[in-house]
């Protein structure tokens, strides 16, 4: 039988919004990020979903959700959202941001609403799984919901795409 996690913030939002996911609990590893996860859970690294919270030039907050084998580059990223730059948060003003502790940042239920950018890759994926609001816990979801409840805004940043 799988580990049943208690509620996040995250999990109780995809629940009140009638999202149906899966749980997928790991042993979290710092610094082991989405290959670990990936590693630990048989799951193809491509489909495990970086949830990154950057700023632009003016502090104001973002996210992007990211293929977890692929980088984001910045500069393309600021170009197609009409920034000038940016750059990622430190750990602590993310933390601010998300009421989520680094490592365990889910896009979903975040402290303020933030404007969420995906990479259009991850929305044609079957099946994606995004952090669940705690470190060594992800969910399953079908990326359409990113969009759905988050208004996530489609973009090409990937590194080497």
């Amino acid at each position: 039988m799988a580990k049943r996690v208690s509620e996040t913030p995250a999990t109780q939002l995809l629940r009140r919004r009638g999202v149906a996911f899966g749980e997928h609990v790991y042993d979290w590893i710092e610094h082991g990020g989405t290959a670990e996860s990936a590693r630990q859970l048989g799951f193809d690294e491509h489909a495990v979903v970086k949830t990154l919270v950057m700023q632009d030039e003016t502090a104001r907050p973002l996210i992007v959700l990211m293929h977890g084998d692929r980088t984001v580059s910045t500069k393309n990223l600021a170009r197609q959202t009409g920034r000038k730059s940016i750059e990622p948060c430190s750990p602590e003003v993310a933390q601010r941001h998300t009421g989520y502790q680094v490592g365990g940042t889910s896009p979903f239920a975040t402290r303020k609403v933030l404007p969420v950018f995906v990479e259009a890759g991850i929305l044609e994926l079957a099946s994606v799984f995004v952090n669940g609001g705690r470190r060594g816990y992800l969910v399953s979801i079908a990326p359409r919901h990113l969009v759905d409840l988050l208004g996530a805004q489609p973009v090409h940043c990937a590194l080497g795409d």
